[in-house]
């Protein structure tokens, strides 16, 4: 029998669920679900042992209106857990090992979990302890007399006893395997004991039921995230590659997304959960895609509802200068404490913010802000200038290797306001040079009328913004490409300005002049060329057009305030 059993769990031949790259509902594996709690297939009796929970608490479904409320009860049963007493939990767990003869913790078998260890040990029944058994008549365990006192008296907790097949669960749960293969005489026992909460029990025989038959008999979102805890604290891939499917069909709401979320962080870091963590996060994203629309329910997400919504490379917002304003004022709503502050700006929030396409005079305010570490300021800020200075095929080159996430960063969103680069002179006069690059996609998305706006750059204390244009020409009555510079109303003051406005062209790809002039601005006004180019639209947008070079119009602006 020795020999048998050695051949069964021998890991050369075994295959562990964990390593199916195929995943479930693939149609390879088999249905045991006659087998389940049957004698007549089973090797070993499992013994439960269900352990009461706190006094104030019920099953974590019992009650439950909603999938909210399932939540609230996890997140304070998990942190009523964690004020227990540690000592007195390990010591007393300590004595049932010795008593039980468990197998010792460095064989695998105390699995950390999110809630409490997953305890298990391989021995012979005790005597004279009371049980519930859930198959009834067999004879091979001793049954309890009454079932509606099954309390042993001196542990208070309930047992239950149910048969198994070893080799079946072994090939599910690498949990299983190390307690039934680690070659110890223990291993070769009948008596199996695992030891769960009472709010874990119905979760607990859902995932022994799984494990024979690849199937749940619920599809109802309290129920099937108490599996997937259940699968993740007993290593049962497969169960919460299930359960995590199960979850992505049903209709997604804000409030399950940042429930999938805020799952334990063993949980979120298992390859079976992220497609639904994944979906989540898809989802809030694309929910608060306009922030600005949002602001407030923006405002109130919890801090893994934000890192969702401010991932999105598609986020509508102004500019990143924006993004950075409502990243503080989130943080000092949920974080009052300076340093639990500075924290979680440092460790998950400012990657967020992409900092290269702030505009100058945002990050010389980031070097002065308390709410950030002064090294890391520094860092962010240096990070962003070099790469403005970069030249543009490689602020490309940066933004294409996305698969590191420190250079996510420099992928740049569909703001609002084009960002620009500005070159600033005060001597001899002062003066403003101003590079607008914009994509044949975003200039095609202008016809038949539409705009698009300059992120706002200073001359002289004044704030000043390029506009683009599809309008009709005047004379001709034909589409064409029109730029504009407008000065930012603010109080009375009139400025006197000369401006120039180039392109890069084919075949030299230099900048070329094409109109030059002078201006008065008072605030809210604007000047420049309904037709920059002097050509239709349709010449302007053609594939052979000398204005797009690898996709890109560049253009410039000269601004210099007249004595």
């Amino acid at each position: 029998m020795k020999n048998l059993n050695n051949d069964i769990f021998d890991p050369l031949t075994i295959i562990m669920d964990s390593d199916f790259s195929s995943g479930y509902g693939s149609g390879t594996e088999s249905d045991f679900g006659f087998a389940f709690n049957d004698s007549n297939f089973s090797d070993r009796i499992l013994i439960v042992e269900i352990v009461p929970d706190s006094p104030d608490s019920k099953s974590d479904g019992e009650g439950c209106s909603s999938i909210v409320d399932w939540a609230r009860k996890r997140k304070r049963r998990r942190e009523e857990i964690k004020k227990e007493n540690d000592a007195d939990v390990l010591t007393q767990r300590e004595e049932e090992m010795l008593n039980c003869n468990m197998l010792d913790t460095e064989d695998g078998l105390a699995y950390e979990n999110q809630d409490e260890e997953a305890v298990a040990m391989v021995e012979e029944y005790p005597s004279g302890l009371e049980m519930i058994t859930d198959h009834p008549g067999d004879g091979e365990a001793p049954k309890s007399t009454d079932s509606s006192t099954n309390m042993d008296s001196s542990t208070g907790f309930r047992v239950r006893t149910i048969h198994i097949s070893s080799p079946i669960l072994a090939a599910k749960s690498p949990f299983f395997y190390k307690l039934f293969s680690n070659g110890m005489r223990e291993s070769e026992q009948r008596h199996v004991t695992v030891q769960i909460h009472a709010s874990e029990e119905a979760a607990f025989m859902e995932l022994l039921s799984f494990m024979y038959s690849n199937a749940l008999s619920t599809i109802t979102p309290t129920p099937l995230l108490d599996v997937l805890m259940a699968a993740d604290k007993f290593e049962v891939a497969s169960c919460m590659r299930y359960c995590s499917r199960l979850l992505r069909n049903l209709p997604m709401t804000c409030e399950s997304a940042l429930l999938y979320l805020d799952l334990p962080s063993g949980v979120l870091m298992a390859d079976a959960v992220l497609p639904l963590t994944d979906a989540a996060k898809q989802f809030l994203a694309a929910r608060f895609k306009d922030i600005t629309k949002f602001q407030e329910e923006v405002l109130n997400l919890p801090l893994a509802g934000i890192v969702a919504v401010l991932s999105n490379d598609d986020l509508q917002v102004a500019s990143e200068d924006a993004v950075y304003d409502f990243v503080l004022k989130w943080a000092r709503i949920h974080y009052p404490n300076l340093e639990e502050r500075r924290e979680i700006l440092g460790s998950r929030l400012c990657c967020l913010i992409r900092f290269p396409y702030m505009t100058c005079r945002k990050l010389k305010k980031v070097l002065t802000c308390n709410d950030f570490d002064p090294e890391l300021s520094s860092k962010v800020v240096l990070e962003a200038l070099f790469f403005k200075a970069e030249a543009p095929y490689r602020q490309r080159s940066l933004a294409a290797e996305e698969g590191s996430a420190s250079h996510h960063c420099f992928v740049e969103r569909a703001y609002k306001y084009r960002p620009v680069k500005v070159v600033e002179f005060e001597l001899p006069r002062q003066q403003c040079i101003v590079y607008l690059d914009t994509k044949r996609e975003e200039c095609n998305s202008l016809f038949p009328a539409g705009r698009v706006y300059s992120q706002a750059f200073h001359l002289g204390g004044q704030g000043f913004f390029l506009s683009a244009h599809c309008n009709m020409d005047q004379q001709s009555s034909f589409h064409c490409f029109g730029l504009f510079l407008g000065m930012q109303e603010k109080g009375s003051v009139s400025f006197a300005v000369d401006y120039e406005f180039a392109a890069r062209t084919k075949p030299t790809e230099d900048y070329v002049s094409k109109y030059k002039g002078n201006y008065t601005f008072t605030g809210g006004k604007a000047v420049g060329y309904r037709n920059l180019f002097g050509i239709p639209w349709t010449a302007f947008m053609a594939e052979d057009s000398v204005y797009f070079i690898n996709g890109i119009l560049h253009l410039r602006a000269e601004l210099t305030i007249r004595q």
